[in-house]
Order: structure tokens, then C-alpha cells, then sequence
């Protein structure tokens, strides 16, 4: 499982979680995830959206 991170806002999708109030179940790929959703934050499109590392901690 992966964490996502949006590069506008900081906003974090961590697969294993899922996002209950966005009706993503524990376990739902960010693949998955439908390609018109947008970032629940700031509203920013899906493909800002990038893979999570430690480096980005702090960054935003």
C-alpha cells in the first residue's frame, strides 16, 4: 500500500486507509480511484497527485 501526497495543498491519500467520506474503502488502490475526482482540500485534479516520500514532509 502507498501513500499519495497532492503537491498543491499536502493533502495525503494513504491507499490502506482508504477515505471513508469519499467512499473509498481500506485497501482501494489509488488507481482506482476515479480520474475526475478531485483533491477533497483545495480541489485540485487527481494528477497532481504524486507518490509520498519522507522528503515531502515538511516541504508543504
Amino acid at each position: 500500500m502507498m501513500k499519495w501526497i497532492c503537491i498543491t495543498c499536502g493533502h495525503i491519500y494513504d491507499e490502506a486507509l482508504g477515505d471513508k467520506h469519499e467512499g473509498f474503502p481500506p485497501g482501494t488502490p489509488f488507481s482506482q480511484i476515479p480520474d475526475d475526482w478531485c483533491c477533497p482540500d483545495c480541489g485540485a485534479t487527481k494528477d497532481v497527485y504524486v507518490p509520498y516520500e519522507e522528503k515531502w514532509a515538511g516541504l508543504i
